[in-house]
């Protein structure tokens, strides 16, 4: 046998292993979803020890990829970073000059304007394929185990020990959907990490779908994480979470349908009446819940319209615009962790909604922020298309909606558990270019 016949199969065994920051991704991932359990439920002052650990493990998968020269993989990406974070600290450090700012203030402004950022381009820089597909598979695990417990949530009471606030209190700071009925929150220590988990979730599990199944336990597998985020999504009482989970499910059985091509098609129409049955059964099975949303909905039209909270969402409130200054009142000074730092209490001090405290926090650096979200968002979608195009697959484009959402969105600069599962989302659409694959669950390489 020549040499190189030989050592194939090594090659292969190679290529399979995951790295260091593949193991350290998932490991970031875990904290994430589970950091709020550990505060709920087992040790209620561990909010910075566990902030420490989520930071550490981010910043080895930094340095990871820049000890090892993985940066250069990513030289697009890489060199937005490193201008962009020029900008960051330059005007961080004239806020400070201006006396708008703090030097710990500043830290935690670049933590949450930067940080993240980078651990999204340096986990897509050094993941290999089967780093990201078992960081994928390991993301919807987390799903179908938090179904079951969130169903427990919704049909325990607010006073309930698996209902308990992380601040302590008794049943009336429990968020309920009506009387007697919570707004779960899954492991998570707040029904919005909750729900921005299912968002961040919810393109994987379409592609663990999608993808071919090789045995009868992968089948399951996907049917469990297709009813695991329909069931997560409708008990969770979450107007957004409820209102996501639809669009990206009709999104998701039109995209099969129309990117499928030959005798995919069949299967594809198969998928989605499969799909559809699953979710019309598990609509008829939590109906109450479905009924207790409506009149969430209803409560909430009353006190402000649909369209403008949604504008809102998007744009800011209108305080923002009022209070807005050229040079802003500090980078960090909006997030839960400043207030937790200053106060001792996770509160947003100067906005509630993403656009408007990047705004106020940045001042005009806040708007070239935005305009940089739109750009990515720009040639994010239009690259997914055409994958998604090529794959045969909506899974892609469905990642980088997401994506877009969760940019414009998600509390990233003020919210812990929002923040970190903006970095992972981030991860995974690049990761998506990198390893453009839907096959998420291989057939086994040989073994030596």
């Amino acid at each position: 046998m020549n040499s190189t016949a030989a050592s194939l199969p090594l090659n292969r065994v190679r290529r399979a292993s995951m790295t260091r920051a593949g193991y350290a991704f998932i490991a970031e991932l875990l904290v994430v979803v589970l950091e709020g359990a550990v505060r709920k439920w087992a040790v209620t002052s561990a909010t910075l020890p566990l902030i420490l650990v989520r930071d550490v493990l981010a910043a080895y998968v930094i340095m990871y990829a820049w000890s090892h020269g993985h940066l250069k993989r990513q030289p697009v990406a890489t060199a937005v970073m490193l201008a962009w974070s020029c900008m960051v600290l330059a005007w961080g450090l004239l806020q400070l000059v201006g006396g708008t700012s703090s030097p710990t203030i500043l830290l935690i402004g670049l933590r949450f304007w930067l940080f993240y950022a980078w651990f999204a381009v340096a986990a897509a820089s050094s993941m290999n394929e089967t780093d990201y597909r078992t960081a994928v598979l390991v993301a919807v695990g987390c799903l179908v185990l938090t179904a079951p417990l969130a169903v427990l949530q919704y049909l325990s009471p607010p006073g309930a020990r698996i209902n308990a606030q992380t601040d302590g209190g008794d049943e009336t700071t429990v968020f309920t959907v009506v009387p007697g009925v919570v707004r779960t929150t899954g492991t998570f220590s707040f029904t919005l990490g909750y729900a921005t988990f299912l968002a961040m979730v919810a393109p994987l599990v379409f592609g663990v779908v999608a993808a071919r199944k090789r045995t009868r336990a992968q089948s399951l597998f996907a049917l469990a994480a297709l009813g695991g985020f329909a069931v997560c999504s409708l008990v969770s009482g979450s107007r957004a979470a409820v209102l996501f989970a639809g669009a990206i499910l009709v999104a998701y059985f039109l995209g099969r349908l129309w990117l499928a091509r030959g005798k995919a098609r069949v299967r594809a129409g198969v998928t989605v009446v499969v799909g559809a049955l699953l979710v019309a059964a598990l609509l008829y099975a939590f109906s109450g819940a479905i009924e207790n949303t409506s009149q969430r909905f209803e409560q909430a039209a009353a006190d402000e319209g649909f369209w403008g909270r949604l504008l809102m969402t998007f744009i800011g409130e209108a305080h923002v615009y009022n209070n807005f200054t050229w040079l802003g009142q500090g980078l960090g000074l909006g997030s839960n962790l400043a207030g937790y730092v200053r106060t001792g209490s996770q509160a947003f001090t100067i906005a509630e909604i993403e656009a408007g405290r990047i705004l106020l926090e940045g001042g005009l650096l806040g708007y070239a922020y935005t305009a940089l979200k739109v750009i990515v968002i720009l040639i994010g979608v239009g690259a997914s298309a055409r994958l998604a195009y090529r794959l045969q697959s909506p899974y892609p484009l469905l990642l980088w909606l997401t994506v877009s959402i969760a940019l414009l969105t998600w509390p990233a600069i003020g919210q812990l558990s929002a923040h970190g599962l903006l970095g992972l989302i981030l991860a995974f659409g690049l990761l998506v270019f990198r390893h453009p694959t839907t096959d998420f669950f291989p057939s086994r390489r040989p073994s030596t």
